[in-house]
C-alpha cells in the first residue's frame, strides 16, 4: 500500500497563493495517497480549496510511521505560532485577541499553542520532532526576512531545514541565508507558475459563467485585474490610488476590477476595495465579490494586466503571460517577499514595482510587455518548477 504523503500548508484559511499550492503538488503527484494538512480542521472546498486535517491530530495518529510530508509552498519559514494561530481565528475576534495578548509575549504563546496543540514557534515546518520516520520535504517555500525573525524560531526552522531530505525555496534571499546556515538548499520557482499549464481548462471553464462573464460584458475592451491589502486603506493612500488607477486606466482604455487575494485576518478587505471604488467613476470600476479561487484565476487570466500587491496574484498574472505590476506599501522599509521573488525570476527589462504615486506610468508601461516575452518567462518558469519538483523529489516509500 501506498504510504500517506501529507501536503502541509497554509491553505487551512483563505489566501489565494496558499489555496493553489495543494492543487499545483496533488497534480504532479498521481496515484499518490494524499492527506491535506494544515493547522486546524477546516473545510475551504466551497472557495476552490481543500478539507484540511490538523497537523496536531495527524502528528499523533502517524507520527511514527514513514509518511512523506510535502511542505507545499508559501512564506512558512517565518510565519510565527502567534500569527499563525490568529489568522485561524473569525477576523472579527482578532482585534480583542490582540489587544489582550499582544504586549505580553508569552502569555500569548502560550494560547497560541494551546489553540494549534503544538508547542512549535514556527509551527508549519515540520521536523522530526514531529514525524521521526517521514520524508520532509519542501517545494518552493520561502522566508526573506527569516534573520529578522525571533531567535528560537530561526534555532527551530534551521534545525528542522537540516533533517529534511530536501529544501526547495523559491527566492535567492532566502537561499542565501539558508545556505549561510549550513542548509544545502536549492532554488527553485514558486509552485503557482504552473497554474496554467495544469488547470488551464478549469480555469477557462470558470470564465464563462458567473460573476468572471459578467465582468467581460461589462468592460468589453477588457479589465485590469487590481488588488490591495488592508496596508493600503488609510484615506490618503486610497485617494492616491485611485487618481493613478484612474490615470492608467483611462490611458489603457479599459476596465478596472478590484478583487481580494485573501480574506484571512491580515489579508484584504471588502471595505478597503469599496472605499477605493467609491473615488473613482462609477462606469469604469467594478468590485469583484467571489472569493472562489479558481474565479479569481479567471479574473487575471482574462485580464489585461495584473496591479497589486499580492505576490500570487503577480505570479498567476505570470504563468498566464499577462502584464503585472507590483505596488509597494505606503510603509515599505526593505524588499518583501514580492521583490525577493521578482530579484531571482524576472529580467530587470519591465517595470515590476512601484510605488503609490508612480503607478500610472510603470503600470502603462508594464502593459506594453512585447507578449512573446511574457509567453517566454511563463514557459521558462513552468518548466523550471515541474523539472525541479521531479528532479528532487524523494521516491515515495512503500511498505
Amino acid at each position: 500500500m501506498n504510504t500517506p504523503t501529507l501536503l502541509l500548508g497554509a491553505f487551512d484559511r483563505h489566501n489565494f497563493g496558499d489555496l493553489l499550492f495543494p492543487h499545483i503538488a496533488a497534480a504532479l503527484l498521481p496515484g499518490s495517497r494524499l492527506i491535506f494538512a494544515g493547522l486546524a480542521e477546516r473545510d475551504l472546498r466551497p472557495f476552490g480549496g481543500h478539507r484540511t486535517h490538523a497537523l496536531a491530530r495527524l502528528a499523533a495518529e502517524l507520527g511514527n510511521l514513514p509518511v512523506r510530508v510535502i511542505h507545499v509552498g508559501g512564506e512558512i519559514l517565518t510565519c510565527e505560532a502567534w500569527h499563525a494561530a490568529l489568522m485561524l481565528q473569525p477576523p472579527a475576534e482578532v482585534p480583542a485577541l490582540v489587544a489582550r495578548l499582544d504586549a505580553h509575549p508569552a502569555e500569548r504563546q502560550a494560547w497560541a499553542h494551546a489553540t494549534l496543540g503544538l508547542a512549535s514557534h514556527a509551527p508549519y515546518v515540520v521536523g522530526r520532532r514531529l514525524f521521526p520516520k517521514a520524508q520532509l520535504i519542501h517545494a518552493g517555500v520561502g522566508g526573506v526576512a527569516l534573520q529578522h525573525s525571533p531567535p528560537q524560531l530561526q534555532a527551530e526552522v534551521i534545525e528542522a531545514l537540516g533533517e529534511a531530505d530536501m529544501v526547495g525555496v523559491r527566492d535567492r534571499q532566502t537561499l542565501a541565508q539558508l545556505h549561510a546556515a549550513g542548509i544545502p538548499a536549492h532554488l527553485m520557482p514558486d509552485p503557482a507558475a504552473l497554474t496554467a499549464e495544469r488547470f488551464g481548462a478549469t480555469i477557462r471553464a470558470h470564465a464563462t459563467r458567473g460573476e468572471v462573464a459578467a465582468i467581460g460584458q461589462r468592460f468589453p475592451r477588457g479589465h485590469l485585474a487590481v488588488q490591495f491589502s488592508a496596508d493600503f486603506g488609510d484615506d490618503a493612500t486610497l485617494d492616491t490610488l485611485a487618481a493613478q488607477l484612474g490615470e492608467a486606466a483611462a490611458a489603457s482604455d479599459c476596465g478596472i476590477v478590484l478583487f481580494r487575494a485573501g480574506s484571512a485576518p491580515w489579508h484584504d478587505t471588502l471595505d478597503c476595495l469599496e472605499r477605493l471604488a467609491s473615488r473613482l467613476p462609477a462606469a469604469t470600476v467594478q468590485v469583484f465579490r467571489s472569493l472562489q479561487l479558481w474565479d479569481i484565476c479567471a479574473l487575471i487570466a482574462g485580464s489585461r494586466g495584473y496591479c497589486g500587491s499580492s505576490l500570487h496574484g503577480r505570479i498567476v498574472a505570470t504563468a498566464f503571460a499577462r502584464p503585472r505590476l507590483n505596488v509597494m506599501p505606503p510603509q515599505h522599509s526593505e524588499p518583501g517577499k514580492a521583490q525577493a521573488y521578482i530579484d531571482s525570476w524576472e529580467a530587470p527589462t519591465q517595470p515590476a514595482t512601484a510605488p503609490v504615486d508612480r503607478l500610472a506610468t510603470r503600470l502603462v508601461e508594464a502593459l506594453a510587455a512585447e507578449p512573446a516575452s511574457l509567453r517566454g518567462v511563463a514557459c521558462a518558469l513552468a518548466d523550471r518548477y515541474r523539472r525541479s519538483f521531479a528532479a528532487h523529489l524523494p521516491r515515495e516509500r512503500h511498505r
